[in-house]
């Protein structure tokens, strides 16, 4: 199913479908609702977010030096855009995080009628 156009989505987002698509290692830009935080206590201050868009889901792993200057994004954001780098290990696909947004508020134009 195709969103409607007026749909709003994240400019140039690699969609949770397309993923296996960059090498291993590649720069890329994902984003979607959070549907799951966690930072388990074993994981020494490492938080593991999952993202979905209208595809598929997206492990992220944030590290702790930048989730203390993302901070508010991770835990308040409901919809995330993050940058970071593809990594394949065991057959579990990861983006690496560079760069966090909340683009939250893109959330609120769906309520919007035209």
């Amino acid at each position: 199913m195709t969103p409607p156009p007026d749909w709003p989505r994240p400019p140039s987002c690699l969609p949770a479908n397309r993923l296996g698509a960059p090498p291993n290692g590649a720069r890329v830009t994902v984003a979607g609702l959070v549907i799951l935080r966690q930072r388990p206590g074993t994981a020494k201050g490492v938080i593991f977010v999952t993202l979905e868009d209208e595809t598929g889901v997206v492990n992220v792993i944030v590290w702790r030096k930048l989730y203390e200057q993302f901070r508010r994004a991770v835990i308040a954001g409901r919809m995330l855009r993050v940058t970071g780098r593809v990594q394949r290990e065991n057959g579990v696909t990861h983006v690496i995080s560079e760069h966090i947004e909340d683009i939250s508020p893109l959330l609120d134009r769906l309520l919007e009628t035209p």
